[in-house]
């Protein structure tokens, strides 16, 4: 049953326009509370609100919050290209293909890696969310390559640390627009929701720390290849970075990316690959060596470049 609430508009938030007003008082962004109002949720001194009103002291909001929905299910169904390159007692370690989100999530219905380990018979540690049990780090749906999910409750809290103490290297090979000035460098921005478009990430006054290094491996006439070291680990972290500095992934459309290049060499999806991933194994202490080949779209758009693909 939706919740319903009523609140007072404080002198603070007088003049201000609905969705301002509301995302103060309730703690959400202000697209979500523009939702509200135009889904006919919202009433301002017993009418039904619109999304151009301003609000003043001493009015009366009503609200008829909907219910949240319930959480995404963990759904076990064999994802095609899904290959384990490691596993212990502590971890497994794939090598994900593009299309495959990390775990289930609001909104998106297709294969997960948690869903396909579930299908292959592996047992996933329980720790964090119902939806998301054992990731330790993620990849976005479009990006490929090493992702490791913890077996076990202590394996999940080692290597959880390890990421927050910085111990954990991530390196990656992108393909991106034009050529990068300097060839090598590191890119120190903060990373946060975008103003504008909250699904969206983007470097922001007050954002979390985000540090990316780079180097470029090999130049073309309209594109390099980089070889990128994530210092901290942000959402989008190295596709906001990219785009920061004028040279999104190739097929990032999302931060910019011209399509015209894209369809040229043939990327339907961000040109980002997980490459390599070294941490320690949570029960012995050894450094694990991870690595994992270009995936065949990748590939193909560096032999169209007239690159030759390598391990990083």
């Amino acid at each position: 049953m939706a919740e319903e609430r009523e609140l007072a508009v404080p002198e603070g938030l007088d003049g201000e326009r609905i969705d301002v007003a509301l995302s103060r008082l309730l703690g959400l962004s202000r697209s979500k509370s523009a939702d509200l109002v135009m889904a006919g949720h919202v009433d301002l001194d017993g009418r039904a609100a619109s999304k151009g009103d301003r609000v003043e002291a001493g009015q009366w909001l009503a609200l008829r919050l909907p219910d949240p929905p319930a959480p995404p299910q963990i759904i076990a169904e064999p994802v095609p290209g899904l290959r384990v390159v490691y596993e212990d007692g502590d971890l497994v370690v794939v090598d994900k293909p593009a299309g495959v989100a990390a775990h289930p999530s609001p909104g998106w219905d297709g294969p997960t890696v948690i869903g396909g380990l579930a299908a292959a018979g592996y047992r996933i540690a329980t720790s964090g969310a119902a939806e998301r049990q054992g990731v330790v780090h993620r990849l976005d749906v479009g990006t490929t390559g090493l992702m490791a999910v913890a077996k076990t409750e202590a394996a999940y809290a080692d290597v959880k640390r390890q990421f927050k103490e910085r111990t954990v290297d991530k390196v990656y090979r992108a393909i991106v627009q034009g050529h990068l000035d300097p060839l090598s460098g590191t890119i120190d921005a903060p990373i946060g929701r975008h103003p504008g478009a909250d699904w969206r990430m983007a470097v922001v006054a007050g954002g979390r720390p985000s540090i990316t290094h780079y180097d470029t491996l090999e130049a073309f006439a309209h594109a390099s290849l980089a070889r990128i070291e994530l210092e901290t680990g942000r959402t989008h972290q190295i596709r906001v970075h990219m785009s920061a500095v004028r040279h999104p992934c190739v097929g990032d459309s999302t931060y910019g990316a011209d399509p015209r290049l894209a369809e040229r060499l043939g990327m339907t999806r961000q040109a980002l690959h997980a490459a390599r991933l070294s941490l320690d194994s949570p029960s012995s202490g050894d450094r694990l060596e991870l690595h994992a080949q270009d995936p065949a779209d990748f590939a193909e758009a560096l032999r169209r470049l007239g690159g030759v693909p390598s391990l990083t």
